[in-house]
């Protein structure tokens, strides 16, 4: 039986796992199995990526150089753009991107790829499993039928499960590990193998029913915050039009101990997860006849703020009888969100293209970021963030908060500044000397 051999190899840690896609999830996912003694062949579509892996240099925020060398030299983790290495192997964890398109629809071609892919190279007796975030039905839809092709049967000849990622890259305070697993497989059997796969390496596993339910559990999370950042963001509109400050107020309603949980009002939504998956459970909510009114009234809140930023930004520079045409603004953090160097959706970059359409004069400091090429094609590198830059910007806009000590030096400045992370209400406002 497919179940009690698999099994045993999961238990023995002679099963070999193959994850398909070495990005944030991929890679210390890969390293996670690694450390716990399974052998694992981490397959990625760039060459030069592959080869950078194989030299023992992460990219990955959560994974040290250290660490992936450990891996490589111990033989447990062997990176590859070959796919033919995947043939060898007994499990395959699907770790691709999920992106939308221009029109912000469902983009699963990087899943297809990896279906293809899977379908050339696979043997009778596997268990796959995807971890890419998507609609709900994707797994027992389209992954089950291309399995399914050339006569090969669920439980018989492979199993196949979901568990929704749920990394949080830079957040040093949930290592992988601890972070709950999630796993809801097509068939019995399927979630019981994937459940005990993943109970070798994560404190708690949480099986459900199906994978659909498994999926809808990654797009709740996700629309939840996304819903909730809408409220964040509309009541910092409210507060503007009042003239009341929105950080007093959040920070006064958050000492209620019960019945309130905190979010915060920002320049729009970015990274890999909360701007693209409320956007699948709208897609496959329209297709199964349910309008998702709340939903899709969030994300037009949330996907409206650079604009409601880059009018803060003319309202300002007016104040201080400026035009944004031909003003220099200097535009402080450009990553998604603090710690990281991912400007995957950030809204900074929305932000810049409008500045620069409006015809500002436009630089941008981050220190994890030191090249940025924007949409319009326009390629931009990090500028130094000193007292001179500074005193000769006519705009100073915040929109990624960083902790970074160069970031003090804003406190002299703050005419200038327009903070739409309250940075400067968080940060102590003493300058470090050796700066400037």
């Amino acid at each position: 039986m497919i179940d009690s051999h698999l099994r045993h190899k999961i238990d023995t840690r002679q099963a070999r796992l193959a994850v398909m896609g070495l990005g944030y999830v991929g890679l210390p996912l890969s390293l996670l199995f690694a450390e716990a003694g399974f052998t694992v062949t981490g397959y990625d579509v760039d060459p030069e990526y592959v080869r950078s892996l194989r030299a023992g240099r992460s990219r990955i925020t959560d994974v040290t150089s250290e660490r992936l060398l450990a891996a490589l030299e111990q033989d447990r983790f062997q990176p590859t753009a070959l796919p033919e290495h995947l043939a060898a192997a007994d499990i395959y964890l699907i770790c691709v991107p999920t992106p939308l398109s221009k029109t912000r629809q469902p983009d699963l071609s990087y899943i297809g790829q990896a279906i293809d892919t899977l379908a050339t190279h696979w043997q009778p007796g596997s268990l796959v499993v995807l971890e890419s975030t998507t609609y709900p039905g994707t797994t027992d839809e389209v992954l089950l039928e291309s399995l399914r092709q050339g006569g090969a049967e669920l439980d018989r000849d492979f199993l196949l499960a979901f568990s929704p990622e749920r990394v949080d890259p830079g957040n040093a305070a949930h290592p992988l590990a601890t972070i709950p697993k999630v796993v809801g497989g097509v068939s019995e059997t399927s979630t019981r193998l994937a459940s005990a796969l993943y109970d070798t390496v994560f404190d708690t596993v949480h099986p459900v029913s199906n994978a659909r339910a498994a999926e809808l559990t990654k797009l709740l999370e996700n629309t939840f915050r996304n819903v909730n950042i809408a409220l964040a963001n509309e009541f910092a509109q409210i507060c503007d039009a009042l003239g009341v400050d929105i950080w007093e107020v959040i920070d006064a309603a958050a000492t209620k101990p019960f019945g309130f949980m905190p979010f915060r009002p920002g320049p729009g939504i970015g990274g890999h997860c909360i701007p693209l998956d409320p956007q699948y459970l709208v897609y496959k909510a329209r297709l199964s006849g349910y309008e998702p009114r709340l939903v899709a009234l969030a994300d037009q809140i949330n996907q409206d703020m650079p604009n409601y930023v880059v009018q803060k930004a003319m309202a300002q520079l007016n104040e201080a009888r400026k035009a944004l045409n031909g003003a220099k603004v200097l535009v402080v953090g450009v990553a998604y969100k603090p710690g990281v160097p991912d400007t995957r959706e950030s809204p900074a970059l929305t932000i810049i293209e409008a500045l620069q359409k409006h015809g500002a004069e436009v630089d941008y400091f981050d220190p994890l970021v030191p090249v940025l090429a924007l949409d319009n094609g326009t390629r931009m590198q990090s500028v130094a963030l000193d007292r001179q830059r500074l005193q000769t910007s006519d705009l100073i806009l915040i929109t990624t908060d960083h902790d970074s000590p160069e970031y003090s030096l804003l406190h002299d400045v703050r005419d200038k500044v327009l903070d739409t992370r309250n940075a400067l209400g968080r940060e102590p406002a003493t300058p470090p000397a050796a700066i400037g």
